[in-house]
């Protein structure tokens, strides 16, 4: 479902109320426009190339989850690819740029990743079967998912420099395993070329302008495989944001070449930092990525309008993430965060690092489970919220660990400014607001109208924890490992919203005078 994001209106109240427990703020929402809408498809999640060998800190999360050896067949992971309905599935990954694919011209045994010390990332090439690719899109195809393939980049290049890789693109490879595919009828929806080779690179880098004079070959390829069929999507460079070199690819690759501009954000650091979970709770912290979306925003106006900006990998914690962090409640505040800041400025898709695989998985690495899965109010900045849907689904995220807050969410389609001008002077006022600007409608609610609300809580009150309440029950898999049932708390619109300390919620108010969603 597309998401729309309307305009936000900062006129949410100063902490004017205060008891030992709770904490009063008004949300204004400014229901006339939006600021953003994301496409069908944006939540996302990756599948990577990593190997059972790949090991960060001491240990070795990613088992049986890699591209070439996941179990395609365990029911439960074609139940969670269903729950998202429709959900992206980018696969890429550090090892992108080692694959080679499995055609009858590629001159060499077809044999997956081994470790070595020559490789980039201490593995050697790997390749992938027809077969495999065969059984990856049948559950693909069966389960309705859309499919991101991320091309090998360096094949043809050498190493000029420490990191530096020079030459053209040889695509004879890839573009043999693309003619299978059409051949096939596999419905790819984008291919992406290369991973972690703009800017200084990750291991290996390319120029930018090599690099847009190959993704110009790979259009003319796309073009002459699909013909009149419609033609999968033109996405690159899947590297971390580096301005200068992102506006460089834009000009060189020209008008109507490159469809989206993938990027990497790991904002939380290393997977063994102590820090990581102290960055979560950190409202200002989290709002540094702002930043690079604002930026890369700006980026594209300015030089590649036919352009959109992806967020192509996020696991917030990089190498495998944090094993005492990313598999946790806690790490739900991160997660959720980013995707409403992303959306805020134009982001088209956002991929979670990993469907499965590391420690920052949204299933089990083992059991295939589920793992625990903008405006700033002037009230709090540990109150943090975002506005989705029509009406209107507000998000709301508590990083207080000690306040919670009562939340009044007012449309500013009737608010009345010169009211609210003294409003920080007058608590008489600020406490009759209270009461009376809970409801969203034109007029005054009759006490009859509904909203839904979801509240998530960590199981004993552990942010660690690795079971999530829903408004105070466990949410666990059916018998038949299905998605459990999400039922609402079902309250009146004219009251409060409590948001618990370190808690989320999610707050439906159906009725919701939202025109610009609507537009």
């Amino acid at each position: 479902m597309r998401l729309w994001f309307l305009i936000p209106l900062l006129l949410c109240l100063p902490t004017l109320i205060r008891s030992e427990d709770y904490s009063d703020v008004t949300i204004v929402v400014r229901g006339a426009e939006t600021i953003a809408s994301t496409s069908d498809e944006f939540i996302c999640a990756t599948i990577d190339w990593w190997p059972p060998e790949k090991c960060n800190y001491d240990q070795c999360p990613w088992g049986q989850a890699s591209i070439l050896n996941l179990d395609l067949n365990n029911p439960l992971l074609a139940k969670a690819i269903q729950a998202f309905s429709p959900l992206r599935i980018r696969l890429g990954g550090s090892l992108q740029d080692q694959v080679v694919y499995g055609t009858p011209n590629l001159g060499s045994p077809c044999t997956p990743f081994s470790k070595s010390s020559s490789g980039l990332f201490g593995f050697s090439q790997g390749c992938i079967t027809m077969e495999r690719w065969d059984a990856i899109n049948k559950i693909f195809v069966d389960t309705g998912a859309v499919v991101t393939f991320g091309l090998n980049a360096l094949q043809g290049r050498w190493q000029m420099g420490r990191g530096v890789w020079g030459g053209a693109w040889n695509s004879s490879n890839a573009r043999e395993f693309m003619e299978y595919t059409v051949s096939m009828n596999y419905p790819i929806d984008s291919w992406e070329f290369g991973n972690e080779l703009s800017g200084n690179g990750v291991g290996a880098s390319v120029g930018a302008e090599q690099y847009g004079k190959d993704i110009i070959e790979l259009k003319s390829i796309i073009s002459q495989l699909y013909g009149n069929s419609r033609k999968p999507l033109v996405v690159a460079p899947g590297g971390f944001y580096d301005q200068k070199w992102y506006a460089q690819l834009l000009d060189i690759s020209s008008p109507n070449v490159l469809d989206a501009m993938t990027h990497h954000i790991y904002n939380l650091g290393a997977g063994n930092d102590p820090q990581v979970a102290n960055r979560i709770l950190n409202p200002q912290y989290l709002s540094q990525s702002s930043d690079i979306f604002r930026d890369l925003q700006m980026t594209i106006r300015r030089h590649g309008p036919w352009s959109a900006p992806w967020v192509g990998e996020a696991g917030g914690a990089y190498n495998s993430g944090s094993r005492k962090v990313s598999n946790t409640f806690l790490n739900s505040f991160w997660y959720l965060d980013q995707l409403g800041q992303s959306a805020k400025y134009d982001t088209k898709v956002y991929c979670r690092q990993t469907l499965i695989g590391g420690n920052y998985g949204l299933l089990d690495t083992e059991t295939f489970c589920l793992a625990v899965a903008s405006a700033h109010g002037k009230g709090s900045n540990f109150l943090r919220h975002q506005r989705f849907f029509g009406g209107v689904a507000l998000l709301m995220l508590n990083l207080n660990k000690n306040m919670g807050f009562m939340v009044s969410v007012r449309n500013d389609l009737n608010i009345n400014f010169r009211e609210m001008a003294g409003i920080k002077r007058d608590s008489s006022f600020v406490h009759g607001l209270k009461r009376t600007v809970s409801w969203v409608g034109s007029k005054a609610s009759d006490g009859l109208e509904k909203r839904e609300e979801y509240h998530l809580t960590p199981q004993d009150g552990n942010p660690f924890a690795r079971t999530v309440l829903l408004n105070g029950a466990p949410l666990q898999l059916t018998e038949d490992g299905d998605i459990p049932s999400l039922p609402p708390v079902m309250v009146s619109v004219n009251s409060p919203i409590y948001v618990a300390p370190l808690s989320i919620a999610f707050v439906v108010f159906p009725d919701f005078e939202a025109e610009g969603c609507e537009r």
